[in-house]
């Protein structure tokens, strides 16, 4: 019996020795929730912007990565506003509220018409940064694409209105993305489509 309690006060005792390291390692919540003084706020300021995931200079590494990106939104996006279902939805958290209502409104007057899409989106030929400057706390990139698609427009007997079912077609875009370079929100959205 004794050495059962002996386990016990001892396993107490090793798990008390745990707890106080872990506190003296990690620290405690001292409960703390007023503002910065002033005197550390411009400082805190400088260290929340040095922690900005974007590169502000746009170097040619991070030109490569939007690219990579910006190829998969143009493709999600044009295949999104030109499928069957008059629906922007895998789509809409590209799009900026200006550019999502103008897409909303050509689908409501296609639907309106009782007309629908069929694309076939066959690739990108080329994507091309045209300019890249910063306005105001946004970084804007405008992006020339070059992609071939098949695309048709159908009435609601599925009789080919516009378009060819058949045909490839080169397709000419000039786009423009923007990211708010405060925003730790790693996502760029469409705000312009210039051609």
């Amino acid at each position: 019996m004794s050495f059962e309690y002996t386990d016990i006060i001892l396993l107490a005792m090793i798990a008390g020795f745990i707890f106080l390291r872990l506190r003296g390692i990690l620290g405690k919540k001292t409960g703390f929730e007023g503002k910065i003084p002033t005197q550390f706020e411009k400082e805190f300021q400088k260290t929340k912007v040095s922690l900005n995931p974007i590169n502000k200079n746009f170097d040619e590494e991070a030109q490569k990565d939007f690219l990579k990106g910006a190829e998969i939104a143009y493709e999600t996006i044009i295949t999104d506003f030109s499928d069957s279902d008059n629906k922007l939805i895998a789509s809409k958290p590209l799009l900026s509220k200006k550019i999502h209502d103008q897409f909303k409104e050509a689908l409501l007057d296609r639907e309106g018409k009782g007309h629908f899409a069929e694309i076939t989106f066959i690739g990108i030929k080329s994507a091309v940064i045209k300019t890249h400057k910063i306005i105001e706390e946004n970084l804007e990139v405008t992006v020339d694409f070059v992609s071939e698609i098949i695309t048709c427009i159908k009435d609601k007997d599925k009789k080919i209105i516009s378009g060819d079912s058949e045909k490839i077609k080169t397709v000419y875009d000039t786009w423009v993305f923007a990211k708010d370079i405060r925003s730790a929100n790693p996502n760029w959205l469409l705000v312009d489509t210039i051609t």
